[in-house]
């Protein structure tokens, strides 16, 4: 497994690249800024990549979010920087429940951001005010911050009931390239665990895809050289990404590649996206996109119509 400062890194790395590509306007954030300062420019590609990442999620989320009609909760596993929440809020489109888990040295950062700026910290108070903070975690009403390890199930599990997760609604997790840094054997345990434990479940995955190539071995070179393992068996290709779930006992599964998840996104808004900065050709783009992928998986013995949900 890759080493926890390594996965710092990467996630220190992954949020000012939304950051730049944020304050360049490829998306609207106010949250980001005030939890990551702002790090060295990004290539136009990146920038793009970022924003059909984080809009692609947020399209798989969002549906399942109006199919509950907000009655579900979100578990963010490996959840770093990330504003999602805050964001919902704003939309008043927030869960009954979100709860964010990643390594303790990222959620004391965490902390200490949401603490610092009132922003963020007005739209977590519950409606008596009441936040439990201590150096590593925050638990309010309907957001909760907790540090855990995602290999040690019983760990992960006490975090959660401590956090009010009810396993009898329907639940959404969210991973950005988290699994991948896991041994399979764990990751695998990860999402048996799920599926065994909550009635309604949907989990939706960024992550490699397609690594069985050049370009695949230079970004795994390059990882290596910073003490980060990716495991990447699951990452050949999307049959591959798909049987992950499908093994572990998910229902149903599905995955497409970043080309045509970017595709899927309004047309005007992507227009918008390629008028901001100069992209001298696209072949760079075109190689991330074939990279990387989403996933996603649901659990649905109620046929509430998760397995209709798609881009």
């Amino acid at each position: 497994m890759a080493s926890e400062d390594g996965v710092r890194a990467t996630n220190d790395d992954a949020a000012q690249c939304k950051r730049h590509a944020v304050d360049k306007g490829y998306w609207k954030d106010p949250y980001l800024p005030l939890i990551c300062p702002k790090g060295q420019p990004k290539l136009p590609e990146i920038s793009i990549g970022y924003y059909a990442r984080v809009k692609g999620m947020r399209t798989l989320l969002d549906k399942v979010l109006n199919l509950t009609s907000c009655t579900c909760q979100v578990v963010n596993l490996g959840a770093g920087f990330d504003t999602t929440y805050w964001n919902l809020k704003d939309q008043k489109f927030a869960p009954r429940n979100f709860v964010e888990v990643d390594y303790s040295g990222i959620t004391s950062k965490k902390v200490s951001f949401i603490k610092r700026w009132k922003p963020l910290l007005e739209k977590i108070r519950s409606e008596d005010g009441e936040i439990q903070v201590s150096s590593t975690e925050l638990h309010s009403q309907d957001y909760h911050l907790v540090a855990a390890d995602l290999t040690q199930l019983s760990e992960l599990e006490k975090r959660l009931k401590e956090s009010g997760i009810d396993k009898n609604i329907p639940t959404v997790f969210i991973a950005e390239c988290v699994l991948v840094y896991i041994e399979p054997k764990k990751s695998e345990e990860l999402l048996k665990w799920i599926v065994d434990n909550f009635s309604t479940a949907f989990f939706i995955n960024y992550e490699q895809v397609n690594m069985i190539d050049r370009f695949g071995d230079i970004m795994l070179e390059n990882l290596r050289a910073r003490h980060c393992t990716l495991h990447v068996e699951a990452c050949k290709n999307l049959e591959s990404q798909i049987k992950r779930y499908i093994s572990q006992g998910w229902e149903g599964a599905d995955a497409m590649e970043m080309t045509h998840v970017y595709s899927c996104l309004p047309k005007d808004d992507i227009h918008r996206v390629e008028r901001i900065e100069f992209l001298d050709e696209k072949e760079l783009l075109d190689q991330l996109f074939h990279h990387y992928c989403i996933s996603w998986a649901y659990k649905d013995p109620s046929k509430m119509g998760l397995s209709q949900i798609s881009f």
